[in-house]
C-alpha cells in the first residue's frame, strides 16, 4: 500500500472544517472522512497482481555508452487503470528516468524504454519492477515488485581504438599493402622495384640488376602467422588507481588495442589473466571477433586482494607452445611484486620468447617530487624520489634480463605498446 500527496492535503483542508467548528468531534470526524475515502480508494484499486510485466534482456554495451532496459507491461482486461512503474538496476547500471506513468485500459499493452549507462564492467543486475496501481480518486495505490530478471554486460569502454587506424596504415606499409612500398625486415620476398635514394644497399638484387638498364632492389614482407600472448595481472597491485581510473582497465584497453592490431596482420593472439590462479585462458588464433571475444572475457575480470603467482602464470604461457612469441607482461612496475614475484619465472620466458613489461606509470609520483615549497612537500618529494628510484632500478633488473620495460602514463600505454608491437615487426624480431 501507499499514499499520495493528496492525503496531507486532504488533511490540510480539514482545517476550515476545524475553523468553522472548532472542537475534538471536527478533527476526528474528517480524520475518520479521510480514512474511509482512502480505504475505499484502495479498494477499488485494481491488483497489480494481474498486470503481465515482462523485461527484454538488453545485451551488451560498452562502460560509458547508452543502452536501454525494455519492460512490457500488459493489462488483462476489466477496467481501466492508473499504473507508475518504477524498472530498478543497481546503481553501477546508471538507470535514470525509470519511473514511468502510464494509464492502461482493458487488453492494452505498453512498452517503457528506461535509458542505462554503466559506469563499471561486469554483469550489472535488475533489481526488479515496482507496480502501482492508484484508485480512481488518487489517494491510494496498491503496490507489488516484481522479480523480473535480467543483466546487462558492460563491456570495457575500449577507448585506445582511436589509435587504429593510424597503427593500421603503418602496418599496411610494413605488410606491402600501401601504394608505397618498403623494404620490411621479413623473410618472406615479396616483389622487385627500382632503386631510390635512402634504400638499403643490401637489399640490391645485382643479378635482377644485370637484366635491366635500372638497379633493382628486393622488397620484403615481414613475417606473418607470429604468436603473440598477452598476460593481465588481476592481482591486489592492478587494484591501484591512477587518475581514478584502475591499472587493470589501462592494461585492458592495451590488451585490446594490441590484439585488434595483431589479428589484422594475420598473428595469433593468446590471452592469459590471472593472480593465485588463471582466471581466463583465451586463444583467439584466426578468429575474426578476436577483438569481441576479448572484450567479452575482460568485462568479469576484477582485481583480486592476493599476490600474483607468476609461476601459474608461466605455466600456463609454456602450456600455449613452445613457438617463439611475444610475451606481454601486463602488470604494474611494483619494485617488490617483480622482485619478489615475476624474477624467479622471468629466466624461463626469456630464455623461449620475447619478453615485454607494459606498465602504467603515476604521474603523481613526478608532480611530488617536484613539489618542494613547504616542509611537508618536501618529506613527500623525498619519498617520491626514493619511489622513482626504485623503479628505475627495477627496471635498469629487467632489460638486464632482456626484458624490455615500457613504463608510461595510463593514456600512453596502449599506443606505446603497439609501437613496440609493430617496431618488431620491422625489425624481424618477431
Amino acid at each position: 500500500m501507499a499514499i499520495t500527496g493528496r492525503v496531507p492535503l486532504l488533511l490540510l483542508l480539514g482545517l476550515v472544517a476545524v475553523l468553522l467548528r472548532p472542537g475534538a468531534s471536527t478533527v476526528l470526524l474528517w480524520l475518520l472522512v479521510v480514512g474511509v475515502l482512502v480505504g475505499a480508494d484502495l479498494l477499488i484499486a485494481p491488483s497489480p497482481r494481474t498486470f503481465a510485466v515482462e523485461r527484454v534482456p538488453p545485451g551488451r554495451v560498452r562502460v560509458g555508452h547508452d543502452a536501454e532496459s525494455v519492460t512490457v507491461v500488459a493489462s488483462p482486461g476489466g477496467r481501466p487503470a492508473s499504473l507508475l512503474v518504477r524498472d530498478a538496476w543497481q546503481p553501477s547500471a546508471g538507470a535514470h528516468d525509470n519511473r514511468h506513468r502510464l494509464r492502461l485500459g482493458p487488453g492494452d499493452r505498453v512498452v517503457l524504454a528506461t535509458p542505462l549507462r554503466p559506469e563499471r564492467r561486469g554483469e550489472l543486475s535488475a533489481y526488479g519492477v515496482t507496480v502501482r496501481s492508484f484508485g480512481p480518486l488518487g489517494l491510494a495505490a496498491r503496490q507489488r515488485t516484481v522479480q523480473a530478471p535480467a543483466t546487462l554486460r558492460a563491456l570495457p569502454p575500449f577507448e585506445s581504438r582511436k589509435h587504429l587506424p593510424s597503427r593500421l596504415a603503418r602496418l599496411r606499409d610494413l605488410d606491402g599493402r600501401s601504394a608505397v612500398r618498403i623494404r620490411g625486415q621479413g623473410t618472406e620476398f615479396d616483389s622487385l622495384r627500382e632503386y631510390v635514394s635512402g634504400d638499403d644497399v643490401r637489399s640490391i638484387d645485382w643479378r635482377a640488376s644485370a637484366r635491366n638498364r635500372a638497379v633493382v632492389v628486393r622488397t620484403w614482407q615481414p613475417e606473418r602467422d607470429r604468436r603473440v600472448v598477452l598476460v593481465l595481472d588481476t592481482s591486489r597491485v592492478s587494484a591501484g588507481r591512477v587518475d581514478d581510473v584502475p591499472r587493470l582497465d589501462s592494461a585492458m584497453e592495451a590488451a585490446l588495442l594490441l590484439t585488434a592490431l595483431a589479428a589484422r596482420a594475420g598473428d595469433r593472439v593468446d590471452v592469459v589473466a590471472g593472480d593465485r590462479r588463471v582466471r581466463t585462458r583465451l586463444r583467439l588464433a584466426g578468429a575474426r571477433d578476436a577483438t569481441s571475444r576479448l572484450e567479452d572475457a575482460f568485462a568479469g575480470l576484477h582485481p583480486e586482494i592476493a599476490e600474483a603467482d607468476w609461476t601459474a602464470l608461466a605455466g600456463a604461457v609454456q602450456a600455449f607452445g613452445r613457438q617463439r612469441a611475444l610475451v606481454c607482461l601486463l602488470t604494474p612496475l611494483e619494485p617488490s611484486a617483480v622482485e619478489e614475484g615475476l624474477l624467479p619465472v622471468l629466466p624461463v620466458l626469456v630464455a623461449h620468447h620475447r619478453v615485454v613489461l607494459a606498465s602504467v606509470r603515476d604521474p603523481e609520483l613526478e608532480r611530488m617530487a617536484g613539489a618542494r615549497e613547504g616542509l611537508d612537500e618536501v618529506y613527500a618529494a623525498a619519498a617520491a624520489e626514493q619511489a622513482l628510484a626504485r623503479r628505475r632500478a627495477t627496471a635498469g633488473l629487467l632489460e638486464t634480463l632482456g626484458v624490455h620495460v615500457l613504463d608510461v602514463p595510463a593514456d600512453d600505454l596502449p599506443p606505446a605498446l603497439a609501437d613496440h608491437y609493430l617496431s618488431l615487426k620491422a625489425q624481424g624480431l618477431l
